[in-house]
């Protein structure tokens, strides 16, 4: 026995029906016409011609009387009225959204539809009209002033500012995760000890560490989204508060190799633990910005304590290296960036001890 499925098509109509349609078959089948309407109601002809007409509004209390004279509920009329109107304002707006489909060329609609973000859909206005659901905003001119200041408010180069419609979208999916998951207020005291205990995870690999640090995350208030990149999206991280209690560290997925993965996450806890409420921050392409540096430093001194700067330009082989990562308790690949950073070494030098992260 085969069975078919069926594909439900939602009716979206291109016109609007106005009570005043209902209203003149109502009357019709009462055998009135508008005048004799007009003078039970109390109602001047002209106005029952306008509603008839759907040029004037019906309002709740002509409604009652409407009710009265007809037997149909006011309820009813209302509700005529109310999706009248709405589907006038959608008309309206679809009008509008029509206009703005050059903006659509920056959102990557693509990921999004295979991320089952979004439908899939030849109708760009609906396209359009999805796209701004998705981040939250009535329409792209409050995208546009959402992202130059507000919503997106940091300090990019002029090479990741080019690629806003993708970094603003990595960030919304990143916002969107951290939004559904429920913790505590944040604890700062508990936030610093859970960045202390995920510094001995970097020995782990992600099957082990990835569930330990949401946990560690999320009972200090702090919510870990570990988002999957958006091609074009030059970010490595981002760290917001998404309310006064609550914090948000996300991580881009781009088979990061382990030093650079680490790195990035103790930066974003430094923007927790250290900076406003009220900005957001984000691991790209820089312009000098003072907290970035305050953030790099305390991602370095976790890592790696300044206790043990003096040893580091003799780290320049596997054995060295490795020998000492087992010393400090972190992996031999965050000693390599290290080194490389700090120009000890090349970065073509002893890449052998990173480990590249596969999240699939």
């Amino acid at each position: 026995m085969s069975t078919t499925k069926k594909t439900r098509i939602a009716f979206e109509p291109d016109y609007a029906v106005a009570p005043g349609r209902t209203l003149q078959e109502t009357i019709d089948h009462l055998g009135i016409d508008q005048a004799e309407l007009a003078a039970r109601t109390g109602l001047h002809k002209k106005t029952i011609n306008q509603i008839i007409k759907g040029k004037a509004p019906l309002t709740p209390d002509t409604a009652l009387l409407l009710e009265r004279v007809t037997g149909v509920v006011a309820r009813t009329w209302n509700n005529l009225e109310a999706n009248y109107r709405e589907q006038l304002a959608r008309l309206e707006s679809k009008k509008h959204l029509s206009s703005q489909l050059e903006w659509l060329k920056q959102i990557p609609t693509k990921e999004l539809i295979a991320r089952g973000v979004i439908e899939a859909t030849g109708d760009l206005v609906k396209m359009v009209d999805q796209a701004l659901k998705f981040f939250g905003v009535a329409s792209v001119d409050a995208w546009n002033e959402g992202w130059s200041t507000p919503q997106f408010a940091f300090r990019k180069s002029p090479t990741a500012a080019g690629h806003d419609g993708a970094l603003a979208t990595w960030l919304r999916l990143a916002e969107l995760e951290a939004q559904s998951v429920e913790c505590p207020p944040y604890d700062p005291k508990k936030f610093n000890a859970a960045v202390h205990a995920i510094r001995d995870l970097t020995v782990t690999s992600p099957s082990v560490f990835v569930n330990q640090m949401k946990t560690l995350c999320s009972d200090a208030g702090v919510v870990l989204a570990l988002v999957p990149e958006i091609k074009g999206a030059r970010v490595s991280g981002a760290a917001k508060w998404l309310t006064p209690s609550k914090a948000m560290i996300a991580l881009n997925l781009h088979g990061k190799f382990n030093d650079r993965f680490w790195f990035t996450f103790f930066h974003e806890a430094g923007h927790i633990l250290n900076d406003s409420k009220k900005e957001l921050f984000v691991d790209a392409d820089y312009v000098d910005d003072p907290r970035e540096h305050e953030a790099n430093n305390f991602a370095r001194t976790i890592l790696i304590p300044f206790k043990y700067d003096e040893e580091l330009p003799t780290l320049t082989t596997f054995a060295a290296v490795s020998t000492f990562a087992k010393k400090v308790g972190i992996a031999p690949g965050i000693v390599v960036g290290r080194l490389q950073r700090a120009k000890i070494i090349d970065y073509s030098k002893l890449n052998g001890l990173k480990e590249r992260f596969d999240w699939k």
